[in-house]
Formats: C-alpha cells, sequence, structure tokens
C-alpha cells in the first residue's frame, strides 16, 4: 500500500484514518450542510425583518441594478445579503463536486446537491415575483429542508463506516416511521407559519387557512414525533444498539429544547427572535432524525466491514487501516 505522508483524521466509529484528500472532501461536505442550513437561517431573517421585497424584483435587484443600492436602506441590504450566500454556497457545492468526481458513490449526490443550489434561486425568485405568496414560501423553505438532507447523506458518506449492528437493523422500519412523522412535523410547520400573524411582517400575505386548527395540528404531530423518539430510544436499549440510542437520545434533547421554544414563542405572540429560533430548531431537529436513521446502518458497508464510500481500489489511497 503506497505510503500516506500525513494522516489528519480519525474516523469517529472505526479503526480507521482519513488522509488529507479524504479529509477535504468530508470537510466541504460539512461546509455543504452548514451552508443549507445557514441559509433557511438568513432566509428566516430577511422575512423577520420585513426584508422579503428588499429587493422587489428578480434576478436584478431593482430594474437598473443586479446588486442593493443605500436609497432602498436595511431591507434592501438584508435581501441582496441572502442572495450573496447562494453564490458561496454554489462555490463550496462546485468545489465538492470536483473533489469527489473519481468517487461515484459520492459524486450522484453532490451533483445534484450542486443542481439543487440554482433550483432554489429560481425558486427564491419567484417569491419575489408573487409578491411573496405564502405557499411559494413555504416550497422555498421545504426545498431547503430537502438540500438539507442529502447533504447530511453526503457528508456521512465521505467517511468509511462499521458494518450494520443487527439488531439496529431490525429496528429501521420504526426509524423511517420516526422520519415521516419528522417529515410531517416540518410540512405543517410550514403551513402553520403561512396561516398565523407573521412576526416582523405585519403585510405579508397569508393563506387564509384557520391558525388554531393548523397549529393545533401542528402540536399533535409533535407529540407523535416525540412518542416516536422515546419508542425508538427504547427499543435501542433493548437490542443493545450503543450509536442508535445515542442518536435518539441527542433527537429527543433537541425536540424538547424546539417545543419549548415553540410553546413559549405562540404564548408570547412570536417575537421574532423566538421565530427565528424555532426555524434553526426545526432544521436541528431534521438532522437530528436522519441521525438516528444513520445509526440503525442505513446505507453502510457489507457485512465484512469493508468501507462503503469508494470503490476498492480507490480505498488503498485513500485509508490507513490502523492494526
Amino acid at each position: 500500500m503506497p505510503r500516506v505522508t500525513r494522516v489528519l483524521e480519525r474516523v469517529p466509529g472505526t479503526r480507521q484514518l482519513l488522509d488529507a484528500d479524504a479529509v477535504t472532501r468530508r470537510r466541504l461536505a460539512l461546509a455543504g450542510l452548514a451552508g443549507n442550513i445557514g441559509i433557511v437561517i438568513t432566509g428566516g431573517a430577511v422575512r423577520l425583518t420585513g426584508s422579503g421585497l428588499g429587493c422587489p424584483t428578480w434576478p436584478k435587484c431593482t430594474e437598473d441594478s443586479y446588486t442593493a443600492t443605500k436609497a432602498m436602506g436595511i431591507n434592501g441590504a438584508i435581501e441582496f445579503g441572502n442572495r450573496l450566500l447562494t453564490f458561496v454556497l454554489s462555490a463550496i457545492a462546485i468545489a465538492l463536486v470536483v473533489a469527489v468526481w473519481r468517487h461515484a458513490r459520492l459524486r450522484r449526490p453532490a451533483v445534484i446537491l450542486a443542481l439543487g443550489i440554482p433550483g432554489q434561486g429560481v425558486v427564491g425568485g419567484i417569491t419575489v415575483l408573487t409578491d411573496l405568496n405564502p405557499y411559494v414560501v413555504g416550497l422555498h423553505f421545504l426545498l431547503s429542508a430537502a438540500m438539507i438532507g442529502g447533504s447530511y447523506l453526503l457528508w456521512q458518506r465521505t467517511a468509511p463506516r462499521p458494518a450494520a449492528e443487527p439488531g439496529a437493523v431490525r429496528l429501521r422500519p420504526l426509524t423511517w416511521a420516526l422520519t415521516a412523522a419528522s417529515a410531517a412535523v416540518v410540512v405543517i410547520g410550514v403551513v402553520v407559519t403561512g396561516s398565523g400573524p407573521h412576526a416582523g411582517d405585519e403585510k405579508a400575505h397569508r393563506t387564509g387557512l384557520n391558525p388554531e386548527m393548523i397549529s393545533q395540528l401542528h402540536v399533535d404531530a409533535v407529540f407523535l414525533l416525540l412518542g416516536l423518539a422515546v419508542a425508538c430510544w427504547f427499543a435501542a436499549r433493548a437490542v443493545t444498539a450503543a450509536p442508535m440510542a445515542r442518536a435518539a437520545t441527542i433527537l429527543l434533547a433537541v425536540l424538547l429544547a424546539q417545543g419549548a421554544i415553540g410553546f413559549v414563542q405562540y404564548f408570547t405572540h412570536l417575537p421574532a427572535a423566538l421565530v427565528g429560533a424555532h426555524m434553526a430548531g426545526a432544521c436541528a431537529v431534521w438532522v437530528a432524525t436522519l441521525a438516528v436513521v444513520w445509526s440503525t446502518g442505513f446505507d453502510a458497508p457489507g457485512a465484512d466491514g469493508s468501507a462503503s464510500i469508494l470503490t476498492s481500489d480507490e480505498t488503498n489511497r485513500t485509508l490507513v487501516t490502523v492494526r
């Protein structure tokens, strides 16, 4: 096996080390995940400051300029700043595609995510051109959730993994139910946001749906998700699936924190800071849910424990086995 001159990172949960190229791929994938979460948070800041139409047209910021002008004030600067982040995320995505191009298992999700960024930008433009239609705004958020999910998958694939534990594999259907419930919570939460009062923008268009009814449905879905998370924890403990038990513990902690923020924001009439924290919390819940699924050995290597992120001939160039 060729000599690896520099080992930079130990892979958690395995007896292997990543070399410099593999670490670069992993860090770029993590940057992409963080960037997609950041887009959600900064997009929330745009709406919560009433800056959704800070740039009143698209793709230009004004009829005569691609950038915000001083006359547009802070709202224009906030909206334009959010648009600029798309270019940062695009640069990360392109660098990641280049870094993983030789690895078929990583190449496809990286390309899909890279193509999703301009697609998401187009949807963002449609939200502006439709005067912030709440359904289009909701779609914008849901597409971001899909991008976060894909980014998490790609990030996890950039490191080798041990073979799936048999006990955890048997619990995989339970984690799929957990994922469905988590997705339902996110979708219904988007509908809640589009139906009730809008923190930071009293003139925002609403869906016309009954906000109290939708909010109750959202709470019901949250309790279902919480129950499934508890079930995952107990089931993982019963079959001695330590990674899944840890992931379920983290999910429960995130859910409790997110629930507390949700109740407080509802009964304090939606202060903008708490609404923003709740949006960030929604991303955290989604990622924590995916971590539980991943802990069951989803997309894991075979029973022989061989690394699954690379083909066999590439593995020797990328990994150092610790003996």
